[in-house]
């Protein structure tokens, strides 16, 4: 029997100066176009509306006329737009010096929690010392006690040391926090101990290891921390309006609960001072909120 024969293989023809060229690609099925989006974005989307709506209704309220304000059923969308009740806050109100006194009070804190509760937390990150442990589990345990527990204790400390009817009565108890110090000790221990060590081989100390590395490198969770600070200590209302009598150190806060409390309520007077309060926090948030997803997807908050 004769062997099969084989089948004849196509060559591409050479071309005029001998070479073969490429085989052409069969057509196919073209790619998909992603959506500039994820599925969960259409789930946001209506529950950041959620959160956005009162933001919404607060500032046209601020500027609404009274008399549509006070109709039933109020209109959600104002005829027309004024600014009476922004000119009567601002007139008939200490809005800029409590305003002053705020910042002063939430820079003093933000202040002092960057710089204490970093310390406090490389300390228990880092440094090996008797009772570490035994010492960090003792400050985390102070979040237990209920804040109302310590206002009496705290208001005869604070008489004794004649800070009563003062702004520094608003400032010290922001001096520094249990969650500053567990924020900062969680981030110092996501971080590689090798750049520590390779700085000290190179002759740095410990000051110039924090100061000049980790403290660059914690950016992130020193914006979160800001960032809480900033809000505790700008919505503080109840310790204020226990230790602060005197008008000329009232905070933002206790001046609007004061001054809404002196008349009867015209809501665009009190949306308006609202306003003014609220605007700062969400101008601060979208500025750091890059800094403050960073923490959390870097450290993850784990111990």
């Amino acid at each position: 029997m004769s062997a099969p024969r084989a089948l004849p293989v196509s060559t591409p023809a050479a071309g005029s100066d001998g070479s073969v060229p490429a085989p052409t690609a069969k057509p196919g099925r073209g790619r998909k176009r992603r959506l500039p989006f994820s599925a969960a974005h259409l789930l946001l989307l209506p529950v950041s509306l959620l959160f956005v709506l009162p933001f919404v209704q607060m500032f046209l309220t601020s500027v609404t006329p009274e008399a549509e304000i006070n109709r039933f059923p109020p209109a959600f969308i104002p005829s027309h737009i004024t600014f009476a009740g922004f000119e009567k806050l601002f007139a008939e109100s200490d809005i800029l010096r409590w305003t002053g006194n705020t910042v002063l009070v939430s820079a003093v804190a933000i202040i002092s929690n960057i710089v204490l509760c970093s310390l406090a937390g490389y300390g228990f990150a880092r440094l090996k010392f008797a009772g570490r442990d035994i010492g960090f589990l003792a400050i985390l345990a102070t979040i237990m006690i209920p804040t109302q527990l310590l206002m009496i204790p705290t208001y005869i400390m604070f008489s004794k040391l004649g800070l009563i009817d003062t702004l520094g009565a608003a400032m010290v108890p922001w001096l520094a926090s249990t969650f500053g110090i567990f924020l900062m000790r969680q981030f110092f221990l996501s971080l590689p101990a090798e750049l520590e060590e390779a700085a000290m081989i190179d002759g740095a100390t410990r000051w110039q290891v924090f100061f000049r590395i980790i403290m660059p490198l914690a950016k992130p969770a020193i914006a979160t921390l800001a960032i809480f600070t900033l809000l505790g200590s700008w919505n503080d209302l109840v310790w204020p309006l226990i230790a602060i009598n005197n008008a000329d150190a009232f905070t933002l806060q206790l001046g609007l609960s004061n001054f809404q409390g002196t008349r009867r309520t015209e809501w665009s007077l009190l949306m308006a001072g609202n306003v003014v309060a609220t605007l700062p926090l969400i101008l601060f948030f979208l500025f750091a909120q890059k800094q403050f997803i960073a923490t959390m997807t870097f450290s993850g908050l784990k111990g």
